[in-house]
């Protein structure tokens, strides 16, 4: 059986839109769908490169190992460290693209670099919720600096014993009894928004 074109496309308009509330007809994204789409994304890179990458060389193959002074030490950046760097160039790329605007962060109620401590009400609202509630995100719109955001705050779990162990054993970590499966922290996603 052959569907024409056009009933080919009111098929798939319907069931994109019965599947996700976005239809074809659009050219907006929910702030929710956008902020879960790039986490998804965030999440991703990041679990691959510490399970994958600093797992297997340092952990189980031993043949180099993750450092936070990496280029001094010739070792690999820590999985953090990787993400802040990522989240650097993020921004520096969208700088010269207007259309594109968001930034994200990893940050910690327990953080070893306090570079990563929260400073707004939603990050400490945010990062305690996300602690206190396993598997649940937080989601909040505040004022910076005159714009609205649209803060979504997502649980950063230990995900390797390397996380752990790492944030365990530092010597700047306030907390040192963390276990696989935990938060450790919390991945910070804001874009702006329209009053």
């Amino acid at each position: 059986m052959k569907l024409s074109k056009s009933l080919l496309t009111l098929s798939c308009a319907s069931a994109l839109t019965l599947s996700s509330n976005i239809t074809l007809a659009s050219d907006s994204v929910p702030l929710k769908v956008m902020a879960d789409a790039l986490h998804i994304v965030l999440d991703s890179d990041r679990a691959i490169y510490t399970k994958k990458v600093v797992g297997r060389l340092v952990k189980k193959d031993k043949v180099i190992k993750a450092s936070e002074h990496f280029i001094d030490d010739k070792s690999l950046p820590l999985p953090a460290q990787m993400f802040r760097m990522g989240s650097e160039n993020v921004a520096d790329r969208i700088s010269s693209n207007p259309d594109i605007n968001f930034s994200y962060s990893l940050q910690s109620l327990w953080p070893i670099n306090s570079q990563n401590a929260p400073k707004t009400k939603a990050e400490k609202e945010g990062l305690k919720y996300i602690a206190d509630n396993p598997g649940k995100n937080f989601y909040q719109k505040e004022k910076l600096g005159g714009t609205t955001y649209y803060t979504a705050i997502y649980p950063d779990i230990g995900v390797a014993p390397v996380c752990v162990s790492c944030h365990n054993k530092h010597k700047d970590s306030p907390k040192t009894d963390f276990k696989i499966g935990e938060v450790m922290g919390g991945v910070v996603i804001r874009i702006p928004v329209d009053g």
